[in-house]
């Protein structure tokens, strides 16, 4: 019987079984931002400890960042004080730090891999949950807490709980118009947001297959949305191929023993699983959430549920949400109304999003009361989509261009929904007051679906203003 690359990372990097009948994990690479590390360093000082691994450690500051202007101090007294104890402790402690202002600063996930940090058989940390993004390249990711990154910092090993393995294959090839967001947004529709509890996830089949490496982050970004602990795609030659010439990556005679190991690290033809699970991915449409959960959604051919035709044990659930969320229930999810447009954040903020959302602005204007936002994930997205005139395309059309960050996906800087506003929005959560106001409402959808909706000012099939090309 084969191994699967859970298997193989995960032997390879076990320090020793735990009483508790955890694993003691070596981590080989941990991602650090402003948020969940404060803390995690004032442990250390307190206990007159050091960064065990700061070679391994990686910081940056990304979801506090106003993306507007970078004017010190931030209006924000909280947000300052968040990035001084970022760049206090990364000095203090040795770690390197994409700062403010550098060409290499964004959203940790978005940068980890773009300068080559990110690579397959890899085990990764960080304090956010969606470092199931890093998956992508082969590698096992994991969020973690504070008092995690307290405990990567000082010995660079986390205590985990043995994990099953879920396969999930998406076959055939994706119609035009639709992306890795709608495959996600479908898997968790499926499956739901608690049957990845306890499991990491596999994905593979042709259409995954046929992924950029932007589309597979994508993907294994909203993992945890499903529950699953890592999501992760075995490497390829797509994967290599991206790596090849990034800051970090292997150069000369290493680069080629790295792809030789990296492939090596791939899940077995023969390898076992605990579950598997099929979708058509050339079946499925452009998908939007209706819901204050990511399993709540619809194909932009179909209708919000009714509580009534739920099973019981769901009715509740679905009456919650379409009471926070203003529907009666039985409406088609298209055509409903928004008041903002937002395209970033680490699940759709790299430059093929904004090419494909550009793509759909491009010549049209945003329609009249919406308020539009394109925001790089990166400095270095952001200095690539200006070369190729992408904020010029998104600007004439009406979009704000802004700087990169977090911005309107959690809303920790001054990017926030105001009060019941209706949110087209390529983030990863569309739970209640997600996006800032208590009272706002999320729906989650692809960047090009965001651009479509932009422009239409309600929810729009994203698939009549492309043509049919893709």
């Amino acid at each position: 019987m084969g191994r699967s690359l859970l298997s193989k990372v995960w032997d390879l990097h076990a320090v020793r079984k735990l009483p508790t009948g955890q694993t003691q994990l070596f981590v080989g690479l941990h991602l650090v931002h402003e948020v969940t590390s404060p803390q995690a360093f004032a442990m250390l000082k307190e206990n007159g400890w050091k960064v065990a691994f700061p070679s391994r450690t990686v910081a940056t500051v990304d979801h506090i960042i106003p993306t507007l202007s970078l004017a010190r101090p931030f209006a924000d007294a909280q947000a300052e004080e968040m990035l001084v104890s970022l760049q206090r402790n990364c000095r203090d402690f040795g770690v390197p730090l994409y700062d403010l202002g550098a060409p290499e600063q964004g959203i940790v996930h978005v940068v980890g891999p773009e300068l080559g940090f990110t690579q397959p058989g890899m085990t990764i940390a960080c304090g956010d949950s969606h470092t199931s993004t890093h998956g992508a390249f082969g590698a096992l990711a994991f969020g973690i807490g504070t008092s995690q990154v307290r405990d990567v910092l000082a010995s660079q090993c986390l205590a985990m709980d043995p994990m099953r393995l879920r396969r999930i294959d998406v076959a055939g090839r994706l119609a035009p118009g639709v992306y890795a967001k709608d495959v996600i947004l479908a898997i968790i529709r499926t499956l739901g947001v608690k049957a990845g509890a306890g499991y990491a996830y596999e994905y593979g089949g042709e259409a995954v297959d046929a992924m950029s490496m932007d589309e597979r982050m994508t993907l294994c970004n909203m993992s945890i949305e499903g529950g699953a602990r890592a999501g992760y795609v075995n490497p390829d030659a797509t994967t290599f191929a991206y790596l090849k010439g990034r800051p970090a990556a292997p150069k000369g005679d290493a680069w080629e023993r790295a792809v030789a190991w990296w492939g090596s690290m791939a899940s077995d033809a023969d390898a076992a699983y605990d579950d598997r699970v099929t979708l058509d991915g050339g079946a499925l449409e452009p998908h939007v959430t209706w819901g204050i959960n990511p399993s709540q959604s619809a194909g932009i051919s179909g209708r919000v549920p009714k509580a009534a035709d739920a099973p019981p044990d769901g009715r509740a659930q679905i009456a919650e949400a379409l009471d926070y969320m203003g529907f009666a229930g039985g409406e088609a999810i298209a055509g409903t109304k928004i008041d903002v447009a937002f395209i970033g954040s680490c699940t759709n903020g790299r430059l093929s999003d904004l090419r494909e959302a550009a793509r759909v602005v491009k010549g049209r204007k945003v329609a009249k009361g919406v308020k539009a936002l394109a925001v790089p994930g990166s400095n270095a997205v952001r200095a690539a989509a200006e070369k190729e005139g992408l904020d010029a395309i998104f600007r004439e059309a009406g979009f704000e261009w802004r700087g990169a960050g977090c911005s309107m996906c959690l809303a920790m800087n001054p990017d926030r929904l105001e009060g019941r506003q209706v949110c087209a929005s390529s983030s990863n959560r569309n739970f209640k007051g997600r996006q800032g106001s208590p009272t706002g409402r999320t729906l989650l959808m692809s960047p090009a679906m965001v651009a479509a909706a932009a422009v239409a000012g309600e929810v729009a099939d994203v698939r009549t203003l492309l043509g049919g090309a893709r």
